[in-house]
């Protein structure tokens, strides 16, 4: 399904964009900005973005339906793709301009984990957002296993060891326990992992080197690829029984009364990064001004998604509601998008950063993310052998470009009243994060020594091992 508008911006800003591509011509030269930050002509004005229908494509959405995108002189069209592979193979031969991605697709284009390609990054798309639901029966079966506060509630964040004893009375029928999560690079993977994991729970191992692609070696739990929008009907068959995955399909399966969330990744890794806006690394040196003005016009939309403490999400949900974007209904959406995230049925819980768009520097593409995101790709298997700190380091700036990022920020606060405490201090900025413990399992990270970070896990891979 396609979302275009015709070019209809005004006349002035149509002649301001041409004397700004003769002047430039003229004087043989191609500048991304100028001296003031304004940024020079789009090189490719028409262009086409993909997204996958989930809540957390809402930039997109937010920088067409408000023109932001128009009023950079770009003219947009975005399409719905079918699955994640299909939009990153059409990023990269060509018929999308750019889409909306799982942060670990351009990390695993780049080292060659599936399909190999340069893919990089310049704006991150939220922080947060996903959940892990299991069905009713896997439910019950866990309740006698959760500790309850004063209420008689179920007292969150809900570890994973409250799920060993459902797995094994799975084993001991000779059942597998299967559960869905999107895509191998997925950060729903890499978080239903840590979840499993933090509890004592084995998630398996990829051994690429040896042909093993299914991510089941030595696993206690079977973990498969579901499509986002099919979760729901997947775990209603009895195909799964569980999966993680972003809003709203989590939501979707409270008010259809078939699985229970039982806890969102906001609580296993605290405002963790989750979708970025990848681009080809040809197309991006070939249209840089282009690519600085999506990042404007994304900039702007996640900023009008959180501004005023969310005091636009009604209205941003009954766009995403449309069938021309997510296509879930406005009360399944809004039960996460407006601040709140629902549990058992009844059992509602504010959760204000369950969506974060712009606060906590949600945009900006921090190296010490990507780094996090191939540790977990060495953590399981599907980077094969060990790897320097150098390696990691050098392979996050491959990929995640905070350089445009600062060129389309600064042009901001030149042109739209952006403040510079809006964005991160690019004075001193190093592109890590400080140190951080805000994980389920209270494990510190810090991205400058990721080889120290994964011997601190007892599951999962270290040093020099192999699955």
């Amino acid at each position: 399904m396609k979302v275009a508008r015709k070019k209809s911006a005004s006349l002035l800003k149509n002649l301001r964009l041409q004397f700004s591509k003769i002047a430039i011509v003229s004087a043989g030269v191609f500048l991304s900005a100028t001296s003031n930050g304004e940024v020079g002509y789009p090189e490719k004005e028409d262009l086409t973005f993909g997204f996958i229908k989930l809540t957390d494509m809402a930039p997109l959405a937010i920088a067409y339906e408000k023109g932001y995108f128009e009023d950079e002189g770009l003219y947009v069209t975005l399409e719905a793709q079918a699955n994640w592979k299909v939009l990153l193979d059409r990023v990269i031969d060509g018929q999308l301009d750019g889409a909306h991605m799982l942060a670990g697709q351009p990390l695993a284009a780049t080292i060659g984990y599936g399909t190999q390609a340069d893919i990089i990054t310049a704006f991150s798309m939220d922080l947060n957002g996903n959940a892990i639901t299991v069905s009713n029966s896997v439910w019950e079966q866990m309740k006698p296993y959760i500790p309850t506060m004063a209420d008689g509630k179920p007292q969150h964040p809900i570890s994973a060891k409250s799920l060993a004893p459902v797995i094994e009375s799975f084993n001991s029928e000779g059942k597998s326990f299967n559960m869905g999560m999107v895509f191998p690079v997925s950060t729903h993977n890499y978080e239903l992992r840590y979840w499993l994991a933090a509890g004592g729970i084995h998630p398996g191992f990829y051994a690429p080197a040896e042909g093993d692609t299914s991510g089941q070696r030595s696993a206690d739990v079977l973990l498969s690829v579901t499509p986002p929008p099919q979760m729901p009907s997947t775990l209603e068959a009895g195909t799964i029984d569980g999966y993680c995955v972003g809003e709203p399909w989590n939501q979707q399966a409270v008010f259809k009364g078939i699985g229970v969330p039982v806890i969102t990744d906001y609580d296993i890794w605290k405002n963790n990064p989750e979708k970025v806006f990848g681009v080809n690394s040809e197309w991006a040196d070939k249209y840089p001004n282009t690519h600085i003005r999506v990042v404007k016009a994304l900039i702007r939309a996640a900023k009008w998604l959180d501004e005023n403490d969310n005091a636009n999400r009604n209205e941003s949900v009954e766009i995403l509601s449309r069938s021309e974007y997510v296509g879930a209904d406005f009360e399944v959406i809004a039960n996460s998008m407006i601040g709140t995230f629902e549990y058992e049925k009844g059992d509602k819980r504010a959760a204000p950063d369950f969506n974060v768009f712009f606060r906590h520097n949600a945009t900006y593409p921090y190296y010490s993310d990507a780094i996090w995101y191939l540790t977990q790709m060495r953590r399981w298997g599907q980077i094969s052998e060990q790897k320097t700190d150098d390696w990691y380091m050098e392979t996050a700036k491959k990929v995640y470009r905070p350089d445009i990022y600062a060129v389309a920020a600064q042009a901001l606060i030149e042109e739209y009243g952006f403040k510079a405490t809006d964005f991160p201090d690019f004075s001193t900025e190093s592109g890590f994060k400080p140190p951080m413990n805000e994980f389920i399992d209270q494990v510190t990270y810090d991205g400058r020594f990721p080889n120290s970070y994964l011997e601190s896990f007892d599951i999962g891979l270290k040093g020099s091992e192999k699955p």
